[in-house]
């Protein structure tokens, strides 16, 4: 297939593609036939990982196929285009999205009850912090002054998005810092507006950090990490653990800070749905415009493109530097080498982050970005010690022994003669690796990195609306991949010995008349 012709072939499939978003965007969820809990059965039951509401349904849906989602508004679109029957989540959630989408409802059996409490990181400041959380919560709750359930009427049955507001100053900081994990895209308990984090939970920690002299420090990161990351004692405090039996034994947890019940939502009666031109303006407006949500992808795109760029630079040089240590054949160089390959190439990209993050790295401050570029930058230093590998492995040994017959240092050799020979050979293939990365970074966010996914994420909790903020994440990767592979296409060509000048060539070569 020529060059011109992979060009259309891509562009039509990026169409196919769009209009298949916006056609399951578009979609309208089917009125539910079911009436109980029973009902469902055998049928399609959505779950946000770590949340285990799927433990209260056993009983009456023993046969039911559960599907676990990482975000509430994941399952909202996996209901609308029929994906799942139904999805289970805590009144909270609920009702801080009915409003949005009145074409769900619930029915009216309750599927449990929700006790929520804070997991303190296992760390220095366990045992203190334990005890000052549990005061706290006795102190504000319903037999204390009742703060506790005055916050939960603001943010619950109040919920408003466009006016709720979190005060963000007030900090003293005489008893220092926390790490403070929570998802961070989720109303009303934290998202982010134009005035930085807030709600329910993010409220209820700077009014803790007020009373009792911290500084707050808000990392959002997947719900299903918050707990690994409080075990490891990467974070301080961990916030919205769903309580279970086995997690009050096996971990360190206050005592319940809210509680509510849990609703199975189904899809209700709708209205007639507004124009389509009506709806893709609605949808622009909220995902770029309305509180400068343009910024927040702005700041993503620079992280996602730091990452990138430090760890393909970082990479190729290590990779180099390592295959210049194992050309000669060095056994211990070599030994180590293959042992770290199979290693690193041999783990899945989060799980490695994961490690890094929340165990190599885990009793330390370095933020989410270094440990995301070490992370990268062994990937893909791994994929240039293979690729130098098969380049120099395709030129015959002839080729330095001719060089050194003219005289030719073994550093010159490998230079001037071999390198670019090999370069013909790995070059196509680091091209290919470079797109690899980018792709890759897109899992950044499981290690609290406000990459440009996770920030797409994030937009999506807050509207619940999917196709602008993924389209224009997509759009973005695009231009990422296609800049960085016409940099490396270009220094291809220059470097192809078929493609220099005949003067070049000679150049240096005395002819003797």
């Amino acid at each position: 297939m020529t060059k011109t012709a992979k060009k259309y072939a891509s562009f039509v499939l990026m169409l196919l593609m769009v209009f298949v978003m916006l056609f399951g965007t578009m979609s309208t969820a089917y009125a539910s036939e079911y009436k109980t809990i029973e009902d469902l059965n055998g049928k399609k039951i959505g779950v946000q990982t770590g949340c285990l509401y799927e433990t209260h349904i056993t009983d009456e849906c023993p046969d039911a196929e559960i599907q676990y989602f990482t975000m509430p508004q994941d399952m909202i679109l996996a209901l609308n285009s029929q994906k799942i029957d139904a999805y289970l989540i805590e009144e909270v959630g609920y009702y801080a999205t009915a409003a949005a989408h009145p074409e769900l409802a619930t029915l009216e059996e309750s599927a449990g009850l929700c006790e929520a409490a804070v997991i303190i990181g296992n760390n220095d400041k366990q045992e203190r912090l334990l005890a000052e959380i549990n005061e706290f919560i006795a102190k504000h709750g319903p037999d204390g002054d009742g703060m506790l359930d005055e916050m939960y009427t603001y943010w619950v049955k109040n919920f408003d998005a466009e006016t709720s507001r979190t005060e963000q100053g007030g900090f003293t900081g005489e008893n220092g810092e926390l790490i403070i994990a929570c998802e961070g895209g989720y109303e009303p308990f934290s998202y982010v507006n134009d005035e930085g984090d807030c709600g329910y939970d993010v409220d209820f920690m700077y009014r803790f950090c007020r009373e009792y002299g911290y500084t707050p420090n808000i990392q959002r990161v997947a719900f299903e990490s918050i707990a690994p990351g409080a075990e490891s004692g990467k974070y301080d405090i961990g916030l919205n653990i769903i309580l279970s039996d086995e997690r009050d034994a096996n971990a360190c947890l206050s005592d319940v800070y809210y509680t509510c019940d849990i609703f199975m939502v189904v899809p209700g009666e709708t209205d007639e749905d507004a124009g389509f031109i009506a709806k893709m303006k609605d949808n622009f407006e909220n995902t770029f415009i309305k509180e400068s949500r343009w910024k927040l992808f702005a700041s993503g795109a620079g992280t996602t493109l730091l990452i990138t760029l430090s760890s393909i630079i970082l990479g190729t040089v290590i990779g180099f530097a390592v295959f210049m240590l194992c050309r000669k054949g060095n056994r211990i160089a070599n030994g180590i080498t293959d042992a770290i390959l199979w290693l690193i190439q041999g783990m899945p990209t989060v799980l490695l982050l994961m490690i890094l993050y929340y165990i190599i790295f885990g009793s330390t401050r370095l933020s989410g970005t270094i440990v995301a570029i070490v992370g990268f930058t062994l990937i893909f230093a791994c994929s240039m010690y293979d690729m130098l590998s098969v380049g120099f492995g395709a030129i015959g040994n002839g080729q330095y022994e001719a060089a050194t017959a003219l005289g030719y240092s073994d550093r010159q050799s490998f230079f001037k003669i071999l390198l670019p020979q090999a370069a013909r050979h790995f070059l196509p293939i680091y091209k290919n690796e470079v797109v690899t990365l980018i792709k890759e970074t897109s899992v950044a966010g499981y290690i609290a990195i406000q990459d440009l996914t996770k920030i797409s994420d994030l937009v999506r909790a807050r509207t619940y609306q999917a196709f602008f903020a993924l389209i224009f994440t997509a759009i973005i990767y695009f231009v990422i991949s296609g800049v960085l592979t016409r940099i490396v296409g270009i220094v291809e060509k220059k470097i192809d010995p078929k493609r220099r000048p005949k003067d070049k060539i000679l150049e240096g070569i005395t002819v003797e008349e």
